[in-house]
Protein backbone atom coordinates (compact mmCIF):
# COMPACT_ATOMS: atom_id res chain seq x y z
CA UNK A 1 0.00 0.00 0.00
CA UNK A 2 1.41 3.38 -0.98
CA UNK A 3 1.77 6.16 1.56
CA UNK A 4 -0.82 8.29 -0.26
CA UNK A 5 -3.38 5.52 -0.16
CA UNK A 6 -2.62 4.80 3.49
CA UNK A 7 -3.17 8.44 4.39
CA UNK A 8 -6.44 8.47 2.50
CA UNK A 9 -7.75 5.38 4.25
CA UNK A 10 -6.75 6.79 7.62
CA UNK A 11 -8.70 9.98 6.91
CA UNK A 12 -11.79 8.04 5.89
CA UNK A 13 -12.76 7.30 9.49
CA UNK A 14 -10.70 9.81 11.38
CA UNK A 15 -9.55 8.11 14.56
CA UNK A 16 -11.13 4.80 13.55
CA UNK A 17 -9.21 3.93 10.45
CA UNK A 18 -10.15 1.77 7.51
CA UNK A 19 -6.56 0.65 7.60
CA UNK A 20 -7.24 -1.19 10.83
CA UNK A 21 -10.08 -3.02 9.11
CA UNK A 22 -8.15 -4.05 6.02
CA UNK A 23 -7.14 -7.59 7.11
CA UNK A 24 -10.77 -8.66 7.39
CA UNK A 25 -12.20 -7.01 4.28
CA UNK A 26 -12.97 -9.74 1.73
CA UNK A 27 -10.51 -10.20 -1.12
CA UNK A 28 -13.05 -9.17 -3.72
CA UNK A 29 -13.52 -5.77 -2.00
CA UNK A 30 -9.79 -5.10 -2.12
CA UNK A 31 -9.76 -6.06 -5.79
CA UNK A 32 -12.87 -4.26 -6.97
CA UNK A 33 -13.58 -1.47 -4.45
CA UNK A 34 -17.30 -1.87 -4.89
CA UNK A 35 -18.49 -4.92 -2.94
CA UNK A 36 -21.87 -4.83 -1.32
CA UNK A 37 -23.08 -1.68 -3.06
CA UNK A 38 -25.73 -3.38 -5.19
CA UNK A 39 -29.24 -3.81 -3.91
CA UNK A 40 -32.00 -5.36 -5.95
CA UNK A 41 -35.52 -4.21 -6.61
CA UNK A 42 -38.50 -6.53 -6.79
CA UNK A 43 -38.23 -6.64 -10.57
CA UNK A 44 -34.62 -7.84 -10.66
CA UNK A 45 -33.97 -11.23 -12.18
CA UNK A 46 -30.94 -13.51 -12.02
CA UNK A 47 -29.20 -15.36 -14.85
CA UNK A 48 -26.93 -18.39 -14.28
CA UNK A 49 -24.78 -19.45 -17.24
CA UNK A 50 -23.34 -22.99 -17.14
CA UNK A 51 -20.41 -23.66 -19.45
CA UNK A 52 -20.09 -27.32 -20.53
CA UNK A 53 -16.38 -27.21 -21.25
CA UNK A 54 -14.92 -29.29 -24.05
CA UNK A 55 -17.82 -29.58 -26.51
CA UNK A 56 -20.85 -31.50 -25.27
CA UNK A 57 -22.30 -34.29 -27.42
CA UNK A 58 -25.87 -33.08 -27.78
CA UNK A 59 -26.98 -36.21 -29.64
CA UNK A 60 -26.22 -38.41 -26.64
CA UNK A 61 -27.71 -35.85 -24.25
CA UNK A 62 -31.11 -35.50 -25.90
CA UNK A 63 -31.26 -38.57 -28.10
CA UNK A 64 -33.26 -38.72 -31.39
CA UNK A 65 -33.77 -42.44 -30.87
CA UNK A 66 -36.27 -42.93 -33.72
CA UNK A 67 -33.87 -41.57 -36.34
CA UNK A 68 -32.23 -44.41 -38.27
CA UNK A 69 -29.21 -42.21 -39.00
CA UNK A 70 -28.49 -42.03 -35.26
CA UNK A 71 -28.24 -45.83 -34.93
CA UNK A 72 -26.27 -46.23 -38.17
CA UNK A 73 -23.76 -43.54 -37.22
CA UNK A 74 -23.04 -44.80 -33.74
CA UNK A 75 -22.68 -48.57 -33.66
CA UNK A 76 -20.93 -48.66 -30.25
CA UNK A 77 -21.95 -45.46 -28.43
CA UNK A 78 -25.62 -45.18 -29.37
CA UNK A 79 -27.92 -45.29 -26.37
CA UNK A 80 -30.66 -47.96 -26.43
CA UNK A 81 -34.25 -46.76 -26.51
CA UNK A 82 -35.29 -48.79 -23.48
CA UNK A 83 -32.85 -46.91 -21.22
CA UNK A 84 -33.84 -43.39 -22.25
CA UNK A 85 -36.14 -41.00 -20.40
CA UNK A 86 -38.54 -40.26 -23.23
CA UNK A 87 -40.21 -36.98 -24.05
CA UNK A 88 -42.77 -37.27 -26.82
CA UNK A 89 -42.33 -39.95 -29.43
CA UNK A 90 -38.99 -38.92 -30.93
CA UNK A 91 -36.55 -37.92 -28.17
CA UNK A 92 -35.28 -39.18 -24.86
CA UNK A 93 -32.86 -37.85 -22.26
CA UNK A 94 -29.65 -39.76 -21.52
CA UNK A 95 -30.13 -42.62 -19.01
CA UNK A 96 -28.25 -40.68 -16.30
CA UNK A 97 -30.51 -37.64 -16.70
CA UNK A 98 -33.65 -38.72 -14.89
CA UNK A 99 -33.62 -35.44 -12.96
CA UNK A 100 -33.51 -33.45 -16.21
CA UNK A 101 -36.45 -35.46 -17.46
CA UNK A 102 -38.39 -34.58 -14.32
CA UNK A 103 -37.63 -30.85 -14.74
CA UNK A 104 -38.81 -31.07 -18.35
CA UNK A 105 -42.01 -32.86 -17.38
CA UNK A 106 -42.71 -30.21 -14.72
CA UNK A 107 -42.45 -27.45 -17.31
CA UNK A 108 -39.26 -26.00 -15.86
CA UNK A 109 -37.08 -26.70 -18.94
CA UNK A 110 -36.88 -25.52 -22.53
CA UNK A 111 -34.49 -27.10 -25.03
CA UNK A 112 -33.37 -24.93 -27.93
CA UNK A 113 -32.29 -27.30 -30.67
CA UNK A 114 -29.70 -26.73 -33.37
CA UNK A 115 -27.91 -23.77 -31.78
CA UNK A 116 -24.69 -22.52 -33.34
CA UNK A 117 -23.38 -19.84 -35.68
CA UNK A 118 -22.07 -19.46 -39.25
CA UNK A 119 -18.66 -20.95 -40.01
CA UNK A 120 -18.32 -22.69 -36.67
CA UNK A 121 -14.73 -22.77 -35.46
CA UNK A 122 -13.53 -26.28 -34.61
CA UNK A 123 -10.74 -25.15 -32.29
CA UNK A 124 -11.63 -25.25 -28.59
CA UNK A 125 -10.05 -21.94 -27.62
CA UNK A 126 -11.27 -20.01 -30.64
CA UNK A 127 -14.79 -21.46 -30.56
CA UNK A 128 -15.18 -20.68 -26.85
CA UNK A 129 -13.88 -17.18 -27.51
CA UNK A 130 -16.65 -16.79 -30.09
CA UNK A 131 -19.30 -17.84 -27.57
CA UNK A 132 -17.87 -15.64 -24.82
CA UNK A 133 -17.44 -12.49 -26.88
CA UNK A 134 -20.46 -13.03 -29.17
CA UNK A 135 -18.26 -11.46 -31.89
CA UNK A 136 -17.17 -14.51 -33.94
CA UNK A 137 -15.49 -12.42 -36.64
CA UNK A 138 -13.42 -10.38 -34.18
CA UNK A 139 -10.36 -12.28 -32.97
CA UNK A 140 -9.05 -9.31 -30.96
CA UNK A 141 -12.15 -8.59 -28.85
CA UNK A 142 -11.23 -8.35 -25.16
CA UNK A 143 -14.70 -7.90 -23.66
CA UNK A 144 -17.47 -10.45 -23.20
CA UNK A 145 -21.13 -10.19 -24.13
CA UNK A 146 -22.17 -10.22 -20.45
CA UNK A 147 -19.40 -7.77 -19.53
CA UNK A 148 -20.58 -5.29 -22.15
CA UNK A 149 -24.15 -5.65 -20.91
CA UNK A 150 -22.94 -4.86 -17.39
CA UNK A 151 -21.04 -1.81 -18.64
CA UNK A 152 -24.11 -0.39 -20.36
CA UNK A 153 -26.65 -1.23 -17.67
CA UNK A 154 -24.59 -0.26 -14.63
CA UNK A 155 -25.83 2.62 -12.49
CA UNK A 156 -23.29 4.11 -10.08
CA UNK A 157 -26.07 5.45 -7.90
CA UNK A 158 -27.91 2.18 -7.55
CA UNK A 159 -25.08 -0.29 -8.20
CA UNK A 160 -27.62 -2.52 -9.88
CA UNK A 161 -25.48 -4.85 -11.99
CA UNK A 162 -22.85 -7.26 -10.74
CA UNK A 163 -21.39 -10.24 -12.59
CA UNK A 164 -19.83 -13.11 -10.69
CA UNK A 165 -18.03 -16.32 -11.62
CA UNK A 166 -17.96 -19.15 -9.08
CA UNK A 167 -15.29 -21.83 -9.19
CA UNK A 168 -11.54 -22.46 -9.23
CA UNK A 169 -10.77 -21.08 -12.67
CA UNK A 170 -10.08 -17.52 -13.75
CA UNK A 171 -12.87 -15.11 -14.58
CA UNK A 172 -14.46 -16.14 -17.91
CA UNK A 173 -13.98 -13.90 -20.92
CA UNK A 174 -17.76 -13.49 -21.17
CA UNK A 175 -17.67 -11.39 -17.97
CA UNK A 176 -14.82 -9.15 -19.07
CA UNK A 177 -16.10 -5.57 -18.87
CA UNK A 178 -14.42 -2.34 -19.86
CA UNK A 179 -15.67 -0.11 -17.03
CA UNK A 180 -17.24 -2.16 -14.25
CA UNK A 181 -15.21 -4.54 -12.03
CA UNK A 182 -16.53 -8.10 -12.16
CA UNK A 183 -16.02 -10.57 -9.34
CA UNK A 184 -14.59 -14.08 -9.27
CA UNK A 185 -14.97 -16.34 -6.22
CA UNK A 186 -13.37 -19.69 -5.58
CA UNK A 187 -15.62 -20.25 -2.58
CA UNK A 188 -18.29 -18.46 -0.60
CA UNK A 189 -15.75 -17.73 2.14
CA UNK A 190 -14.29 -14.99 -0.05
CA UNK A 191 -17.58 -13.12 0.29
CA UNK A 192 -17.39 -13.22 4.06
CA UNK A 193 -15.43 -10.94 6.36
CA UNK A 194 -12.52 -12.53 8.18
CA UNK A 195 -12.26 -10.61 11.47
CA UNK A 196 -9.47 -11.22 13.98
CA UNK A 197 -10.20 -13.53 16.87
CA UNK A 198 -11.32 -12.40 20.32
CA UNK A 199 -11.60 -8.79 21.44
CA UNK A 200 -9.93 -7.47 18.31
CA UNK A 201 -12.66 -9.09 16.22
CA UNK A 202 -15.38 -7.47 18.32
CA UNK A 203 -13.74 -4.07 17.93
CA UNK A 204 -13.41 -4.66 14.21
CA UNK A 205 -17.12 -5.41 13.83
CA UNK A 206 -18.04 -2.38 15.90
CA UNK A 207 -15.94 -0.12 13.69
CA UNK A 208 -17.67 -1.46 10.59
CA UNK A 209 -21.09 -0.94 12.14
CA UNK A 210 -20.13 2.64 12.96
CA UNK A 211 -19.30 3.27 9.32
CA UNK A 212 -22.97 3.25 8.42
CA UNK A 213 -23.57 6.11 10.88
CA UNK A 214 -20.83 8.38 9.55
CA UNK A 215 -22.51 11.34 7.77
CA UNK A 216 -21.63 12.07 4.17
CA UNK A 217 -18.89 14.64 3.80
CA UNK A 218 -20.45 16.18 0.70
CA UNK A 219 -17.17 17.57 -0.57
CA UNK A 220 -15.27 14.28 -0.91
CA UNK A 221 -17.23 11.85 -3.06
CA UNK A 222 -14.41 9.28 -3.12
CA UNK A 223 -14.23 9.27 0.66
CA UNK A 224 -18.02 8.86 0.87
CA UNK A 225 -17.83 6.02 -1.64
CA UNK A 226 -15.24 4.10 0.38
CA UNK A 227 -17.27 4.50 3.56
CA UNK A 228 -20.45 3.36 1.81
CA UNK A 229 -18.68 0.47 0.11
CA UNK A 230 -17.07 -0.88 3.28
CA UNK A 231 -20.27 -0.65 5.30
CA UNK A 232 -22.15 -2.30 2.42
CA UNK A 233 -19.58 -5.10 2.30
CA UNK A 234 -20.07 -5.70 6.00
CA UNK A 235 -23.87 -5.78 5.65
CA UNK A 236 -23.73 -8.21 2.74
CA UNK A 237 -21.21 -10.40 4.53
CA UNK A 238 -23.55 -10.63 7.50
CA UNK A 239 -26.40 -11.66 5.21
CA UNK A 240 -24.32 -14.33 3.50
CA UNK A 241 -23.13 -15.70 6.85
CA UNK A 242 -26.71 -15.84 8.11
CA UNK A 243 -27.93 -17.67 5.01
CA UNK A 244 -25.00 -20.11 5.09
CA UNK A 245 -25.76 -20.90 8.73
CA UNK A 246 -29.42 -21.67 8.02
CA UNK A 247 -30.61 -25.22 7.50
CA UNK A 248 -31.95 -24.74 3.97
CA UNK A 249 -33.24 -28.29 3.67
CA UNK A 250 -31.49 -28.58 0.29
CA UNK A 251 -30.06 -31.99 -0.57
CA UNK A 252 -27.20 -31.49 -3.01
CA UNK A 253 -25.29 -34.46 -4.49
CA UNK A 254 -21.61 -34.89 -3.56
CA UNK A 255 -20.10 -33.12 -6.58
CA UNK A 256 -17.90 -30.02 -6.70
CA UNK A 257 -20.19 -28.64 -9.37
CA UNK A 258 -23.16 -29.05 -7.04
CA UNK A 259 -21.33 -27.13 -4.31
CA UNK A 260 -20.81 -24.22 -6.69
CA UNK A 261 -24.52 -24.17 -7.45
CA UNK A 262 -25.23 -24.33 -3.72
CA UNK A 263 -23.03 -21.23 -3.24
CA UNK A 264 -24.97 -19.42 -5.98
CA UNK A 265 -28.27 -20.37 -4.35
CA UNK A 266 -27.02 -18.97 -1.04
CA UNK A 267 -26.00 -15.69 -2.68
CA UNK A 268 -29.41 -15.43 -4.38
CA UNK A 269 -31.08 -16.01 -1.02
CA UNK A 270 -28.80 -13.43 0.64
CA UNK A 271 -29.99 -10.91 -1.95
CA UNK A 272 -26.63 -9.23 -2.56
CA UNK A 273 -27.55 -7.76 -5.92
CA UNK A 274 -25.70 -10.17 -8.23
CA UNK A 275 -27.52 -10.42 -11.56
CA UNK A 276 -25.29 -12.66 -13.71
CA UNK A 277 -23.45 -15.79 -12.55
CA UNK A 278 -21.06 -18.01 -14.52
CA UNK A 279 -20.11 -21.53 -13.47
CA UNK A 280 -18.27 -24.27 -15.35
CA UNK A 281 -18.68 -28.04 -15.58
CA UNK A 282 -15.94 -30.13 -17.15
CA UNK A 283 -13.08 -27.68 -16.69
CA UNK A 284 -11.50 -29.44 -13.71
CA UNK A 285 -9.46 -31.86 -15.81
CA UNK A 286 -9.76 -35.10 -17.82
CA UNK A 287 -10.78 -33.21 -20.96
CA UNK A 288 -14.26 -32.38 -19.76
CA UNK A 289 -16.79 -33.02 -22.52
CA UNK A 290 -14.08 -33.47 -25.17
CA UNK A 291 -14.61 -37.20 -25.54
CA UNK A 292 -12.59 -38.35 -28.54
CA UNK A 293 -12.26 -41.87 -27.12
CA UNK A 294 -14.21 -44.12 -24.76
CA UNK A 295 -16.94 -41.52 -24.50
CA UNK A 296 -19.61 -43.50 -22.71
CA UNK A 297 -18.21 -43.61 -19.17
CA UNK A 298 -16.94 -40.03 -18.93
CA UNK A 299 -19.96 -38.51 -20.65
CA UNK A 300 -22.29 -40.50 -18.39
CA UNK A 301 -20.59 -39.14 -15.28
CA UNK A 302 -20.65 -35.52 -16.44
CA UNK A 303 -24.30 -35.62 -17.46
CA UNK A 304 -25.22 -37.16 -14.12
CA UNK A 305 -23.43 -34.30 -12.35
CA UNK A 306 -25.22 -31.73 -14.51
CA UNK A 307 -28.64 -33.30 -14.11
CA UNK A 308 -28.58 -34.08 -10.39
CA UNK A 309 -26.84 -30.85 -9.38
CA UNK A 310 -29.14 -28.60 -11.36
CA UNK A 311 -32.22 -30.41 -10.07
CA UNK A 312 -30.99 -29.86 -6.49
CA UNK A 313 -30.42 -26.17 -7.29
CA UNK A 314 -33.97 -25.85 -8.62
CA UNK A 315 -35.38 -27.60 -5.55
CA UNK A 316 -33.38 -25.27 -3.27
CA UNK A 317 -34.67 -22.15 -5.03
CA UNK A 318 -38.23 -23.48 -5.12
CA UNK A 319 -38.17 -24.16 -1.39
CA UNK A 320 -37.43 -20.47 -0.82
CA UNK A 321 -39.86 -19.20 -3.48
CA UNK A 322 -37.03 -17.90 -5.64
CA UNK A 323 -37.26 -20.04 -8.77
CA UNK A 324 -39.32 -17.43 -10.65
CA UNK A 325 -36.42 -14.97 -10.24
CA UNK A 326 -33.75 -17.28 -11.68
CA UNK A 327 -33.07 -18.55 -15.19
CA UNK A 328 -30.30 -21.06 -15.99
CA UNK A 329 -28.80 -21.61 -19.44
CA UNK A 330 -26.17 -24.10 -20.55
CA UNK A 331 -23.76 -23.57 -23.44
CA UNK A 332 -20.79 -25.37 -24.97
CA UNK A 333 -18.28 -24.36 -27.63
CA UNK A 334 -19.64 -26.83 -30.20
CA UNK A 335 -21.42 -30.16 -30.51
CA UNK A 336 -19.86 -33.40 -31.71
CA UNK A 337 -19.78 -35.29 -35.00
CA UNK A 338 -22.80 -37.43 -35.81
CA UNK A 339 -20.62 -40.44 -36.61
CA UNK A 340 -18.44 -42.00 -33.96
CA UNK A 341 -14.75 -42.02 -34.83
CA UNK A 342 -13.59 -45.63 -34.44
CA UNK A 343 -12.28 -45.05 -30.91
CA UNK A 344 -15.72 -45.23 -29.29
CA UNK A 345 -15.79 -41.45 -29.21
CA UNK A 346 -16.76 -38.42 -31.26
CA UNK A 347 -14.89 -35.48 -32.75
CA UNK A 348 -15.55 -31.74 -32.90
CA UNK A 349 -18.84 -30.93 -34.55
CA UNK A 350 -20.98 -27.81 -34.90
CA UNK A 351 -24.53 -27.16 -33.65
CA UNK A 352 -25.94 -28.58 -30.41
CA UNK A 353 -28.87 -27.98 -28.03
CA UNK A 354 -28.92 -25.39 -25.24
CA UNK A 355 -30.85 -26.28 -22.09
CA UNK A 356 -32.69 -23.56 -20.16
CA UNK A 357 -34.19 -24.10 -16.71
CA UNK A 358 -36.34 -21.78 -14.61
CA UNK A 359 -39.72 -21.02 -13.14
CA UNK A 360 -41.03 -18.76 -15.91
CA UNK A 361 -40.24 -20.75 -19.04
CA UNK A 362 -42.89 -21.91 -21.49
CA UNK A 363 -41.12 -25.28 -21.55
CA UNK A 364 -40.70 -27.84 -24.30
CA UNK A 365 -38.61 -28.19 -27.45
CA UNK A 366 -37.79 -25.06 -29.44
CA UNK A 367 -36.64 -25.05 -33.05
CA UNK A 368 -36.40 -27.62 -35.82
CA UNK A 369 -35.52 -31.23 -35.28
CA UNK A 370 -31.84 -31.81 -36.14
CA UNK A 371 -31.12 -33.31 -39.56
CA UNK A 372 -28.59 -36.11 -39.06
CA UNK A 373 -27.70 -36.48 -42.75
CA UNK A 374 -27.34 -32.85 -43.92
CA UNK A 375 -24.16 -31.99 -42.05
CA UNK A 376 -21.42 -29.37 -41.64
CA UNK A 377 -17.97 -30.95 -41.36
CA UNK A 378 -19.56 -34.06 -39.92
CA UNK A 379 -21.60 -32.15 -37.34
CA UNK A 380 -25.14 -30.81 -37.24
CA UNK A 381 -25.92 -27.62 -39.12
CA UNK A 382 -27.23 -24.78 -36.99
CA UNK A 383 -30.60 -23.13 -37.52
CA UNK A 384 -30.70 -20.92 -34.41
CA UNK A 385 -27.88 -18.42 -33.92
CA UNK A 386 -26.66 -18.53 -30.31
CA UNK A 387 -26.87 -14.74 -30.20
CA UNK A 388 -30.67 -15.03 -30.51
CA UNK A 389 -30.59 -16.96 -27.23
CA UNK A 390 -28.35 -14.29 -25.70
CA UNK A 391 -30.75 -11.59 -26.94
CA UNK A 392 -33.58 -13.43 -25.19
CA UNK A 393 -31.62 -13.59 -21.95
CA UNK A 394 -30.67 -9.92 -22.13
CA UNK A 395 -33.80 -8.25 -23.49
CA UNK A 396 -36.56 -10.48 -22.17
CA UNK A 397 -35.05 -11.73 -18.92
CA UNK A 398 -32.53 -9.25 -17.54
CA UNK A 399 -34.10 -6.18 -19.10
CA UNK A 400 -30.81 -5.05 -20.69
CA UNK A 401 -30.41 -3.71 -24.22
CA UNK A 402 -29.05 -6.68 -26.16
CA UNK A 403 -28.05 -4.60 -29.18
CA UNK A 404 -25.57 -2.64 -27.06
CA UNK A 405 -24.07 -5.91 -25.76
CA UNK A 406 -24.10 -7.92 -29.00
CA UNK A 407 -23.28 -5.12 -31.44
CA UNK A 408 -26.32 -5.74 -33.64
CA UNK A 409 -29.96 -6.71 -33.39
CA UNK A 410 -30.89 -10.39 -32.98
CA UNK A 411 -34.51 -11.44 -32.69
CA UNK A 412 -35.27 -12.94 -29.24
CA UNK A 413 -36.90 -16.35 -28.99
CA UNK A 414 -40.36 -16.93 -27.58
CA UNK A 415 -39.26 -18.82 -24.45
CA UNK A 416 -40.64 -16.95 -21.45
CA UNK A 417 -44.02 -16.60 -19.82
CA UNK A 418 -45.31 -13.11 -19.12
Amino acid sequence: MSQTRRQFLQSALGTSTLLSLAPGIPLFLERTARAGAAKRTDGDTVLVMIELSGGNDGLNTLVPYTDDAYARSRPTIRLPENRLHKIGSDFGFHPQMQAFHRLYQEGHMSVVQGVGYPNTNGNHFEAMRDWHTAHPADTTCQTGWAGRAIDHAYSAERGNVIGLSVGPGSRPLALNAEKVPVLSLRSLDQWKLQPPAGDKGDAYRKQLEQLAEVPRSGDNTLLDYVRRTCSGAYADSRKVEAVAAEASGANYPPFQFAERLRAIAQLVRADCGVRIYFVELGGDGFGGFDNHANQIGNHDALLEQLSESLAAFVADLSRHNLLDRVLVSTFSEFGRTVKENGRRGTDHGAAAPMFLVGGRLKGGLVGERPNLTDLQNGGLKFHTDFRRVYATLLDRWLGFDSELALGQRFEPLDLLEG
